[in-house]
Formats: structure tokens, C-alpha cells, sequence
């Protein structure tokens, strides 16, 4: 009988290999050994198809929920506001409720409070590519987690659950913008002493946004040299950059005397018109002119003529003043 040859290392390899790949090859970081034995890192081997499948959604993260246009708000504009979220199929036991925050204390992706409630971050890092998808992910875990303690952050796997699978569609997505972050915690003055200074950091950075009452999506802030109206509208991109061309050029872009449409910016597959206001201008006064505003772009929205010459032009310069922040 010929001697039986002992196993080379290549040959255990692909033997693990070949057992792993029988089932579901679990999710690791990306610069760690892939799991399935084949000596690559997870990146450049099982990792790759997950990378993709994320790749796939990353456009518009937060389409088809309710308040889409608030939600990227919440996450590129406002540095402090909340908003109920309502689970679909009601909440669990134990969890009186679950709040979206802006950003949390420690920068912790979400926190499950003492009285099981559930706090959750939308402005952290993520690591798949698709905000809806690690949100989940991190929600998902929050509700199971012990109460009392922050959730910390993971790699998610591609093929989890997203917000648009546990958030109920028809609910109201209503966020409320604070003036700070006491919100943290239900009593501040005993908190501990790093989410004191955590907190204490976060007031003094945030910059003073106010929701405006008659526009959607639209939030007035104060900087030191000038305010600003930041919008974040649902319409397709190229039909709005026509319409706010065509006002722009008829000299009706604006929110009044001392104000100008200053350029825009796409955010998580929306767009996002800028304006400068003055210092003397409060959110309030943006009212009536914004829901002005508002009706001669929707009859803007309506022209379907090809654009003139002086609109193309128009229309030239907010694309040139145009920045993508996702």
C-alpha cells in the first residue's frame, strides 16, 4: 500500500475552505483573515460580493420613508433635534420608546437608556456604505441590549435588514430641533462626568437651527457673518436646477431684499438650494417669504419649454456652485 503523504498546509487550507464554504461565511473586518481559509484578507475575498450588495443601495439611503427630506436634514444640517420613531408591529417589551438623536454622547451609535428606551444616532460613521443598513443594524441591537448601556459600533452584514424593513411606512416622521443636548439624559445635572463634558463640548459647537413651521425640510441657522436657509427638497435633480434657474433668472430666486440663492448641494441622493440671509433675519421672518418662494417654484416646476439662454446660464452657475456631501 503506498504511504499515506501528510497534509500540506495549502491542502488544510483548502480543506477548511471547502468546509466553510458549505454554509454562510460569517462577516469579520476588512483587513482580517477571510474565513473561509483562503488566506486573504475578508476585503479581497467573501468580502468583495458584501461591498457591492452595499455599493447597490447607497444613493438615496433613506428613500421611502416618511420624512425623507428630514432625515437628511437631521443628518447633514441640524446639530441637535430628535424624532419618535414608530417600529413596525409596535415595540417591544420592556421599550417604552425609540427616539432618533441627531448624535449621542461619546459619538455611541445608540444608547439603550435605564427605563429600556432606546436612543439612536444618525450622524456617526458607518461602515457599510448604506445608512439605512447600519442604522438598522444598530437598532436591531439596541432593543435586545442590556438597559443602561451604549451600543457599540460593527461591521454590518450585507444582506441585513434595513430602516425601510422595521420603521412603519405610513407614521409620522415629526423631528424636533433643541437648542442643545440636554436631551441626552433625562437629568443633567447628575450626569456622569464624561457625558457632562461631552455634553458641555456639543452646546458650545452646535450652531442655532430653527425648523421652519410652513416649508418642508427647510431650516433656518445663524453663523457669525451671515444666516443661512438650507432646504432639502424630494424633486429629481436636473428639473429642479431648471426650475431654480428659471426664477433665477427672472430675478425671483430669492427670499427678499438682501437675500440670494447662493448654490446647493446633493445629500444621500437629494438636492439641498442654499441661501444667504442677514445677520437681522430670524427664522421667523423666512416664513412668508419661503412659502412665496415655494408656490413660484412649483409653477417653475411645471414649464416643460426648453431653457433660454440667459436660464442656461443661470442654471451654469448654480451647477458650478454645486458640492456632493455623500
Amino acid at each position: 500500500m503506498a504511504k499515506k503523504r501528510p497534509q500540506t498546509k495549502a491542502a488544510k487550507a483548502q480543506s477548511a475552505k471547502a468546509q466553510l464554504t458549505d454554509g454562510p461565511i460569517p462577516v469579520v473586518g476588512a483587513r482580517e483573515p477571510c474565513p473561509c481559509g483562503s488566506g486573504r484578507r475578508y476585503k479581497a475575498c467573501h468580502g468583495r460580493a458584501a461591498a457591492h450588495a452595499v455599493t447597490e443601495l447607497v444613493q438615496r439611503p433613506f428613500e421611502g420613508l416618511s420624512g425623507e427630506c428630514d432625515w437628511i436634514a437631521l443628518r447633514e444640517l441640524v446639530p441637535a433635534a430628535t424624532a419618535e420613531l414608530t417600529l413596525k408591529g409596535g415595540l417591544p417589551d420592556g421599550v417604552p420608546s425609540v427616539t432618533l438623536a441627531t448624535v449621542l454622547p461619546m459619538a455611541w451609535p445608540a444608547l439603550r437608556r435605564d427605563d429600556g428606551s432606546v436612543l439612536l444616532a444618525l450622524q456617526n460613521d458607518t461602515s457599510s456604505g448604506d445608512l439605512s443598513r447600519d442604522l438598522a443594524d444598530t437598532l436591531q441591537r439596541a432593543l435586545s441590549a442590556e438597559p443602561g448601556n451604549p451600543v457599540a459600533a460593527q461591521r454590518v452584514p450585507a444582506d441585513g435588514p434595513r430602516l425601510q424593513d422595521l420603521l412603519d411606512p405610513e407614521a409620522e416622521f415629526a423631528p424636533v430641533v433643541h437648542p442643545g443636548f440636554e436631551f441626552w439624559v433625562p437629568d443633567a445635572e447628575n450626569a456622569t462626568p464624561e457625558v457632562s463634558a461631552s455634553l458641555e463640548r456639543a452646546n458650545a459647537a452646535a450652531i442655532p437651527t430653527v425648523k421652519l413651521a410652513g416649508a418642508d425640510a427647510a431650516y433656518w441657522c445663524e453663523t457669525p457673518d451671515k444666516n443661512h436657509l438650507r432646504w432639502v427638497m424630494p424633486h429629481p435633480e436636473e428639473k429642479l436646477l431648471d426650475a431654480l434657474a428659471r426664477l433665477h433668472s427672472a430675478g425671483t430666486s430669492s427670499l427678499g431684499e438682501g437675500t440670494r440663492l447662493v448654490g446647493s448641494f446633493r445629500a444621500h441622493g437629494l438636492t439641498v438650494p442654499v441661501w444667504d440671509l442677514p445677520s437681522a433675519m430670524r427664522a421667523e421672518d423666512c416664513e412668508k417669504p419661503a412659502a412665496e418662494l415655494q408656490e413660484r417654484l412649483t409653477a417653475a416646476l411645471a414649464v416643460d419649454a426648453p431653457l433660454t439662454g440667459d436660464e442656461r446660464r443661470a442654471r451654469g452657475g448654480l451647477t458650478n456652485r454645486q458640492v456632493t456631501l455623500s
